[in-house]
């Protein structure tokens, strides 16, 4: 089994895609109501609620994630701060070292979501994710 991509549900598609965007992420649009912005690892899919509903109408419900974290492993942690911080993201954490040996920061996007930079900074961790 491999894991490809986590979704996110939103009430303002246009909003929350062109916010991805802004990291660093570029979109890919299949329909008005769904994009992915795509890494090198794995696809963050975003879909308007209409999405949703086709499935199961009520099975998700937009800007209420309060347990899910969306991890990017980045160059450099500090100078991503910087330039979230120049743009006004919502920063939850300023870049920090972690216990586990990644530097990260923690910030919010517009539905809520949050979103985690992180850089390796222990050799443990800079192994565990020396590109191959």
């Amino acid at each position: 089994m491999d894991f490809v991509s986590a979704r996110i549900i939103t009430d303002d598609i246009k909003r929350l895609v062109r916010f991805y965007e802004d990291i660093g992420l570029q979109a890919v649009w299949y329909t008005e109501d769904f994009a992915e912005l795509s890494t090198s690892t794995c696809a963050l899919a975003i879909g308007s609620k209409r999405t949703m509903d086709m499935f199961g109408a009520g099975a998700a419900t937009p800007g209420s994630n309060r347990s899910l974290i969306l991890e990017f492993h980045v160059h450099d942690v500090d100078e991503a701060y910087s330039t979230l911080e120049a743009c006004r993201k919502d920063v939850v954490q300023a870049p920090t070292t972690q216990p586990w040996g990644n530097r990260s920061l923690l910030f919010r996007d517009p539905d809520g979501n949050l979103v985690n930079f992180f850089t390796p900074v222990s050799p443990e961790a800079i192994r565990k994710y020396r590109k191959a």
